[in-house]
């Protein structure tokens, strides 16, 4: 089962988080004292295990400790949306729901520790539509009259009739609920024979039509899936293990054996002690030895009666020998695997036995002399440790649980942060990451729909939002804000300095829009850019000039510039003519040439069924689809918004972006399928003159 989404409600700090969308890897950003750690933790405490049990005086809301202390059973504290195609054919099979209703699972937890269980996708139905019930009347009405009544069935016939178009004239237009149905099947029962001829077919007809009635109360009667017994016992049986780290235990490099055997047996530590046992623990595992095994095999020969034996100074060495090609062995592979994660230096490890006590050695190309562990820097004793942990539990008891990661790697250089970065991609194809953050080196610029911007609200409660704009946001959010720009900005420097291709754009949802198009050019072969193409927002006519004159490079050649073609687009577009780029006026370009239509924007080089299919999904509440509205060939924007205004929906603030980046996965997930070869065509040449 995958993790979609989820929400904490009520915890510690969280009043209502909003829902947070989790991807294979999910970067919670925000600064410290926002409140990260408060929303890994419930997830924790969703195991159904003893694993993170509530804790009163630290996981209840100070501001509702009484109410909450009086009723737990009252409040629920998280709430987490999964994905279970695999289980819905089995689901559909205990509940009578159709599949497609019930692949996806919400699984909430209360105070009183007690689960709750829902579908986002069922919606009880309360009444029998009109057509349904007609249809079910109709049909028995109409094969009745090709019915010929045997003679002693006298009137019956007609006395059936008449009570089914009794009913029908009854049928109210909002159709039937249990009740009604209720009584309906009674009446039309009462126009039965009390003995109906063996021969009939008049009376079996009938009561196929009763049949039909009943099962239509029956479905208004169904339980909701959440409600059959059966369901959570196999919910929970899949339910994915949610492991939290805070504290990754690093290794000493020197470790006595002993006290090692002893607290890997015991239940009492310490944080520290605990979390450094469980560091060994996986070290001991990963060189495939357990510590009683590593003394036992360097055992020095006993005397017997005062005299050693020479068969017995022989089986000891053996042994010892045997522990040194082991270790050996261990180091070497250790090595081998470590080089392909940690990239800030070309690292040699070494593990030696002494008697009772075992070292890690380290050296490294440029300073060949082994130095024991903890001499080194704390980073790499970190990532060590952390890659330990990982690289064994994740294939091992961990496998398929989802890993709540909290500030990991603090103590790494910015490029170890990055190459951290690349680990947590990696350990996504076994594992499911949620990890928190403030530093930019940790937020990959490559991917920042997976970046969740952390912040305090005016409540004082934490808050999440995929909505990473800058622009005039609250100032509690942009601490957030600036380790994602600090992101995006580190990565549009290092594209510019090995020869990337900049196109200026107006700001972030045009970035996702053009770079969902150029993957999917890229990928049909329609285009082969020489250099990598990028697009930086421009977030007003001042700053596009800055950047443009910072990507410009060497060459001083100025980046090309794609503006909106509404008024505020062409003016800024005017300003750059006149400005910056007026000895380059045709490297500033407009999307109007390119949509075929004036006041276009970049939402307007997307097909718009393309919009229209995620907007409708995406805005539930509306009573009518903006697909009855949508009209091709206009400005998509104003459209949205006027539907909004008329559906009386409130679009938020940053709205532009989140739909930029719900189209964008979609688009990416589909391709070129079902979009227009003309669409396809006006793209690749809008590409071909940004990069001319």
């Amino acid at each position: 089962m995958k993790l979609l989404r989820f929400r904490v409600k009520d915890f510690r700090s969280v009043v209502d988080s909003g829902w947070v969308d989790a991807d294979s890897v999910t970067a919670l950003v925000g600064v410290n004292e926002s409140g990260k750690t408060n929303l890994l933790l419930p997830l924790w405490k969703l195991n159904p295990a003893r694993d993170g049990e509530i804790v009163p005086t630290s996981d209840y809301p100070k501001a509702q400790y009484a109410a909450i202390r009086a009723n737990p059973e009252d409040y629920e504290f998280v709430e987490a949306v999964f994905a279970c195609s695999d289980l819905a054919a089995e689901i559909s099979a205990k509940t009578g729901q159709p599949q497609n209703v019930v692949d996806e699972v919400i699984v909430g937890k209360r105070f009183d520790g007690q689960f709750t269980l829902g579908f986002p996708k069922f919606h009880p139905k309360t009444h029998a539509s009109a057509d349904e019930v007609r249809g079910v009347l109709q049909s028995a009405l109409e094969e009745l009259a090709g019915i010929t009544a045997l003679l002693k069935e006298g009137s019956l016939k007609e006395s059936l009739t008449q009570r089914i178009q009794g009913s029908l004239a009854q049928v109210a237009a909002g159709g039937a609920t249990v009740q009604v149905l209720d009584s309906l099947i009674g009446t039309l029962r009462t126009a039965l024979p009390a003995e109906a001829a063996a021969t009939s077919a008049l009376v079996p007809r009938y009561q196929r039509m009763l049949d039909g009635l009943a099962e239509l109360k029956a479905t208004l009667q169904r339980p909701a899936p959440g409600q059959v017994e059966s369901v959570w016992p196999l919910i929970k049986s899949k339910l994915p293990k949610f492991v939290y780290y805070s504290n990754y235990g690093n290794l000493d490099s020197e470790i006595y054996l002993p006290h090692v055997v002893d607290n890997l047996k015991r239940t009492d530590l310490g944080a520290k002690e605990a979390a450094k046992a469980r560091t060994l623990k996986v070290l001991f595992s990963f060189v495939k030895l357990e510590p009683e095994d590593i003394l036992e095999l360097g055992q020095e020969a006993q005397p017997v009666k005062g005299e050693v034996k020479e068969e017995d100074i022989a089986e000891a060495a053996e042994r010892k020998r045997e522990r040194t090609i082991l270790l050996n062995s261990a180091g070497t592979d250790l090595t081998k695997k470590f080089k392909s994660w940690w990239r800030q230096g070309d690292y040699t490890f070494e593990f030696q036995a002494d008697g009772d006590h075992f070292r890690i050695w380290v050296s490294d190309a440029r300073r060949p002399e082994k130095v024991e562990l903890e001499d080194r820097s704390t980073g790499l004793q970190w990532f060590l440790s952390f890659y330990l942990i990982f690289l064994v539990e994740s294939s091992q008891d961990h496998r398929d649980a989802i890993l709540l990661l909290d500030e990991p790697g603090l103590s790494l250089h910015p490029l170890a942060q990055r190459d951290l970065s690349a680990f947590f991609e990696s350990l996504s194809g076994t594992n499911q990451i949620i990890y928190t953050t403030h530093s930019p080196f940790l937020v990959d610029a490559d991917m920042l729909d997976r970046a969740r911007k952390v912040y305090v609200s005016e409540d004082g409660s934490t808050k999440a939002t995929s909505d990473l704009r800058r622009g005039s946001e609250d100032p509690r959010k942009s601490g957030a804000t600036y380790a994602i720009y600090s992101a995006l900005n580190m990565n549009v420097a290092e594209s510019m300095l090995v020869g990337c291709h900049p196109v200026i754009v107006e700001g972030p949802s045009d970035q996702h829009y053009l770079t969902a198009i150029k993957t999917i050019l890229i990928a049909a072969g329609k285009i082969k850019p020489a250099r990598e193409l990028i697009f930086p927002p421009a977030h007003g006519a001042r700053n596009a000039q800055v950047i443009a004159t910072i990507l410009s490079g060497r060459d001083d050649v100025l980046p090309v510039m794609l503006l909106d073609g509404d008024d505020a687009g062409l003016k800024m577009a005017g300003d750059m003519r006149n400005g910056l780029y007026k000895n380059a006026k045709t490297r500033v370009v407009d999307t109007n040439e390119y949509v075929g239509f004036a006041d276009s924007e970049i939402e307007d080089l997307i097909p718009v069924e393309a919009i229209v299919s995620v907007l409708d999904r995406w805005q539930k509440s509306a009573d009518h689809e903006f697909e009855t509205v949508a009209k091709a060939g206009q400005p998509i924007v104003p459209q949205i918004e006027a539907w909004a205004s008329v559906e009386g929906l409130k679009l938020e603030e940053g709205w532009k972006v989140e739909l930029a980046r719900r189209v964008k996965e979609r688009l990416l997930a589909r391709g070129t399928k079902d979009i227009d070869p003309e669409v396809i065509d006006r793209w690749s040449k809008l590409f071909k003159d940004l990069v001319a």
